[in-house]
């Protein structure tokens, strides 16, 4: 507000004409005083030039600070977003990889319970082949033991007296194991 009011500048100082009066100041004192205050008034103009651009600079480090903390705030906004997002992603991806390994496992289970029920069938299989196959080699060795006791138990063949020679015929020679055969 004193700004817009009143601007003084070291040449407006310089410049400036106090008029002549009778009984006036001393004129050379005056001037004197003058340039020292235009001396003054320039170097604090200087000073003050030199602070506002100061101010200029610290301004435009506040407003990169500022850009800087806004972008590291939106960065760190978005990281959090993006962690959120592969949390959950990650979630879903494990809860998938659980569902698919419980299928699995649940596959891999119903076929050994599968292979396993075969196999059994089989076993049973071969227990009754077992079985059948004993069975039917006691009824064999059965029957021939009946066979061996009705053979013993039979007088035998009869033996015939060999017949009156015949003259015309040359008998034929008979192997040696069937006359043994014959004796007994």
């Amino acid at each position: 507000m004193a700004d817009d009011a009143f601007h003084l500048t070291p040449l407006d100082i310089r410049r400036f004409d106090f008029g002549n009066a009778l009984r006036g100041y001393d004129r050379a004192r005056v001037d004197q005083f003058r340039e020292q205050v235009a001396n003054e008034v320039e170097r604090l103009l200087r000073n003050a030039q030199g602070l506002e651009a100061k101010a200029q600079g610290f301004h435009e480090q506040l407003r990169a600070f500022r850009e800087r903390d806004k972008a590291i705030n939106e960065a760190l906004i978005s990281a959090q977003q993006l962690r959120a997002e592969v949390k959950e992603q990650a979630e879903r991806e494990a809860q998938l990889i659980l569902r698919e390994a419980k299928a699995e496992g649940d596959r891999i289970v119903a076929a050994a319970h599968n292979e396993s029920r075969r196999i059994e069938a089989d076993l049973d299989g071969l227990v009754k082949q077992r079985r059948a196959y004993l069975l039917q080699l006691r009824s064999l060795v059965e029957r021939q033991l009946a066979e061996i006791e009705a053979a013993e138990a039979s007088p035998g063949p009869a033996v015939r007296a060999p017949a009156v020679a015949e003259p015309a015929t040359i008998p034929a020679a008979t192997p040696l194991w069937l006359d043994s055969v014959v004796k007994d």
